[in-house]
């Protein structure tokens, strides 16, 4: 068979497979564990068609009544920070106790087309080889802070195919990490050494959120250079409000390539939950979270549903030009736009 031929071939047999992505066929292999049917189903929560859509509610509906309770991690850090490397230094103290371990890589996109690398399989080789591990990377798209839109449907997928242990690893620092924040419980940043300069670069915001700060590469003969790292960071987090789990933030170093310190840090996070679920405070956050979730997404669906009417789109041009005229003052052309609404003038759901 010709090159062009196979691919081709290839495709529209990928294309037939993908058109076949039915909740209910798709959940008595997932929650056996079966990591092609999971991916299957991460594919289909991922769709945008709309039979796609409704098949995932359902897969998701039947997912929640089987829910594991995993341990979510979110990892972070500057660029070049080696996530991958430690990742998979990291994901061998899990599955040596025998536990599964699913990774959930978010992969940039470009702006311009919208694709994405999605290396993190060949940048994880020995973790994605293990049967106890699923190593999953998405594309961001257009997602704020490098989170995919359904990255949260796939922690639940993930629980329910039985994993113990998910680790969300996101795009850089910046402040929309809060995103990944929101969806875990324990959220992990990976510093170089050289601190001095980085706290000037790093946001406070994300120095609040970490529940512990990791200096990587602290490789032998740089162990200098990371202990005064983490000295800094130590006095940096005293800074910081007492944190509403009553956990104290924790600073230490690691050599992902010589595995230095990852046992300790594997500690650090075991000790993490047993705290938060003896004190109750993992499961309310949990709540917390689920209730954040839904205002958010309401308050997305309102302005889909908004900037999709006709009415909205023509006062809404009136309005652009109004202000951009400098008849009006944008906040005047709000509270015009939001009185036409309560008075009834017109309709948008």
């Amino acid at each position: 068979m010709p090159k062009e031929e196979f691919v081709n071939d290839w495709f529209r047999k990928r294309k037939e497979r993908k058109s076949h992505l039915i909740a209910e066929e798709i959940y008595p292999s997932l929650i056996r564990g079966d990591r092609t049917a999971l991916s299957s189903a991460i594919t289909l929560v991922e769709s945008t068609l709309q039979n796609d859509q409704s098949e995932s509610k359902e897969l998701i509906k039947k997912c929640l009544k089987s829910q594991n309770k995993s341990w979510r991690i979110g990892i972070t850090g500057v660029p070049g920070v080696g996530k991958s490397t430690f990742i998979e230094a990291f994901g061998r103290i899990f599955l040596e106790k025998g536990l599964k371990l699913a990774v959930l890589a978010i992969d940039p996109s470009s702006n311009i087309t919208g694709g994405s690398i999605l290396g993190d399989k060949t940048r994880m080789e020995w973790l994605s080889q293990q049967k106890n591990a699923f190593i999953r990377p998405t594309a961001t798209g257009k997602s704020l802070g490098g989170v995919a839109r359904n990255t949260n449907e796939a922690i639940i997928l993930c629980e329910a195919a039985g994993f113990d242990v998910i680790l969300i690893e996101t795009v850089g620092v910046g402040q929309s990490e809060t995103l990944v924040h929101s969806m875990v419980d324990f959220f992990l940043l990976l510093m170089l050494a050289g601190a001095g300069d980085e706290l000037q670069g790093i946001k406070r915001g994300i120095m609040e959120m970490a529940d512990a700060i990791v200096i990587t590469k602290a490789d032998r003969g740089n162990e200098k250079m990371a202990e005064m790292a983490k000295v800094q960071y130590k006095n940096a987090l005293h800074l910081f409000p007492v944190k509403e789990s009553d956990w104290i933030p924790q600073v230490k170093t690691c050599s992902s390539i010589e595995e230095l310190g990852i046992t300790e840090i594997g500690e650090m996070i075991e000790s993490f939950f047993i705290k938060t679920i003896t004190s109750g405070w993992l499961n309310e956050n949990r709540k917390n979270q689920e209730v954040n979730r839904l205002k958010e997404i309401l308050d997305n669906s309102i302005l889909f549903e908004f900037y999709k009417s006709e009415q909205i789109k023509t006062i809404f041009d009136f309005y652009k030009k109004e202000v951009s005229n400098g008849h009006l003052i944008a906040y005047q052309a709000v509270e015009d736009i939001l009185n036409e609404i309560k008075k009834g003038k017109f309709n948008f759901l």
